[in-house]
């Protein structure tokens, strides 16, 4: 099987990502076909940096040169071809997946990705807040709050919270101010890492707090994750939902590297 067969067949191009968990399941559920190629590096050719398979280019399922800005995310995309052993494995080639993405749909889509970054601001998980117990209030005000005030200074607008599940609308001033962030994100590659890590966190506020440097990828997911984790100190860790949130993490480290190096 050439290159371009197998990314045409296990690429996962498209103006939106699919949710990860699903695109792994489905990727495994097809024949993985044998590794064949014998090498794969980095090439540098004009101003661009080029994944190559025993020396050729690889392409993304519309046939557009798997090729990036980013000698890092090059490198960090040729070690993930590098890493297949017997089988290709496209579940364990996140990178790989949303740098097609990017490429074949991001890129002619700037317009309506930004909106939608935009849009899920004005419902962002960390503005929706626990009326009770006590402790969990607590564990969000003291996590949430500190990122959300250095933001709102950050990008000169204030946020709405709001307690339980009810839909609060956010100013539109702020919302324009969420605007004017995003749109300082001109690379398709950090465009599809931004929407990627804004829908794994369920927040547009965690993204830009990333992209602003106000907080690293680790404490970004621990506050994501906050509701979750106060349930599993209680109830206990299920072992199905350990494994879905495994493999959301590794499309979330693949996220940041593109929003952060992309």
């Amino acid at each position: 099987m050439s290159t371009d067969d197998f990314l045409a067949r296990f690429g996962a191009a498209g103006q939106r990502q699919p949710d990860p968990v699903a695109a792994a399941q489905q990727a495994m559920r097809n024949p993985l076909p044998k590794r064949f190629y014998e090498k794969a590096g980095v090439l540098e050719r004009d101003d661009l940096f080029h994944v190559a398979l025993d020396g050729r280019t690889a392409r993304t399922p519309a046939r557009k040169p798997l090729a990036v800005a980013s000698r890092t995310v090059a490198e960090a995309l040729a070690a993930e071809w590098d890493a297949q052993t017997g089988e290709i494995d496209p579940a364990r080639m996140p990178l790989t997946r949303l740098v097609n993405s990017a490429l074949d749909g991001v890129a002619d889509q700037h317009g309506a990705v930004r909106a939608e970054i935009v849009r899920y601001a004005g419902s962002d998980a960390l503005c929706y807040r626990a009326g009770e117990p006590e402790a969990l209030v607590e564990r969000q005000d003291a996590v949430w709050n500190p990122l959300i005030v250095a933001l709102e200074d950050r990008i000169g607008g204030r946020f709405v919270m709001a307690q339980g599940v009810i839909f609060t609308q956010q100013p539109q001033t702020v919302l324009d101010a969420v605007a004017k962030r995003v749109a300082v994100i001109t690379s398709p590659v950090a465009l599809a890492g931004a929407h990627n890590v804004m829908t794994l966190t369920g927040s547009t506020i965690l993204m830009l707090a990333l992209t602003e440097r106000l907080i690293d990828a680790e404490a970004a997911w621990a506050a994501a994750h906050l509701d979750e984790d106060y349930q599993i100190e209680i109830w206990g860790q299920d072992e199905e939902a350990a494994e879905r949130r495994a493999i959301r993490r590794k499309e979330y480290d693949a996220a940041v590297l593109l929003l952060t190096k992309g």
